[in-house]
């Protein structure tokens, strides 16, 4: 009894599918040769005739066994509804023809899952979306075959290989769906909603789409499905609250820069205070050192450029 979680190799009736050709061929031809015995013969009637149809019904039954793989291709045996292993060998074979063959692809294959709207750390709804590479694992080709039903529009126990691949493709696109919505939950958008310096959406870049990752692969483990890579590829707040969002990023730019030039206002000040007190170009008592650091901060400060007004009589008028 095999296990509905193990997954093998064949190793059953297998022949090179040209040396098996050839053997056909020869059967075929014996079919011949017998039948025109038959016709030309009045004795053992019987015998060649039952010999002509078993080479004809050999060289049928023969036929009906080869199977050709290109790279990256594997075929799930079923002996009956009873499962035989998992063929790999890519080139031109001939395996037992009572056998069943279903078709999978484990080539890699993109998914570009659209923008969705979710409640982000600090319950800010937000729309993420997301791109990933995933594949058939090599020894995930059973699951991937009898772990996930086909749905009920498709109908029938015999399916296409693409009807299959389409299956897949709706189970890792459901799942993708669930995996972006409970990461995305566990992260702050940005650092403006984020008082504790976590890593955040915006901010997280490879520690997010290694989380995405292995969120996926312990979902679509069921499937054999490997996730080789899932990145992050749309990341905004949702239309309600973009605008407002907008303005405090702004408003917070804006107190950063007032604070930079604060601080550079400053230090020139004191620079020039100390250049004018060590070099002895003037004399300034306290409250004129107040007026003169007054107006160097609003000119040093000021959005616009200062107008200057020129003293032309003392430094007291």
């Amino acid at each position: 009894m095999v296990s509905k979680n193990e997954n093998f190799a064949y190793a059953g009736w297998k022949m090179n599918g040209f040396l098996a050709l050839l053997l056909n061929l020869t059967l075929v031809g014996v079919a011949v040769w017998l039948f025109i015995e038959l016709v030309n013969s009045d004795e053992f009637g019987g015998l060649l005739f039952a010999g002509v149809w078993v080479a004809v019904i050999a060289a049928i039954i023969m036929a009906c066994g080869y199977k050709m793989l290109e790279p990256n291709e594997a075929r799930v045996l079923l002996f009956f509804g009873n499962y035989r292993g998992t063929f790999y060998q890519t080139g031109f074979w001939w395996l037992n023809p009572f056998m069943s063959a279903k078709k999978l692809s484990l080539r890699a294959r993109n998914l570009n899952v659209d923008p969705i709207k979710v409640n982000d750390k600090a319950g800010n709804p937000i729309m993420i979306g997301l791109v990933l590479v995933w594949k058939i694992k090599n020894d995930g080709a059973y699951k991937a075959v009898f772990e996930i039903d086909a749905p009920a529009e498709v109908g029938g126990m015999q399916t296409s290989s693409t009807t299959r691949m389409n299956i897949l493709e709706n189970f890792v696109a459901v799942q993708s769906d669930s995996a972006l919505r409970q990461v995305a939950g566990m992260y702050a958008y940005d650092e403006n909603s984020n008082a504790n310096g976590e890593v955040t959406l915006r901010s997280g870049g490879d520690e997010i789409n290694d989380r995405l990752t292995d969120e996926l692969n312990e979902r679509l483990a069921m499937a054999g499905i490997e996730v080789m890579e899932a990145r992050l590829n749309y990341l905004a707040y949702a239309p309600e609250i973009a605008a407002a969002m907008l303005r405090r990023q702004q408003a917070d730019a804006i107190i950063s820069a007032r604070e930079k030039i604060v601080e550079g206002a400053v230090s020139m000040v004191k620079i020039a205070l100390e250049r004018l007190s060590t070099e002895e170009v003037v004399e300034l008592d306290e409250e004129r050192k107040a007026a003169m650091v007054s107006n160097l901060l609003v000119v040093l400060c000021a959005d616009e450029a200062a107008q200057p007004v020129v003293n032309t009589g003392t430094l007291h008028n």
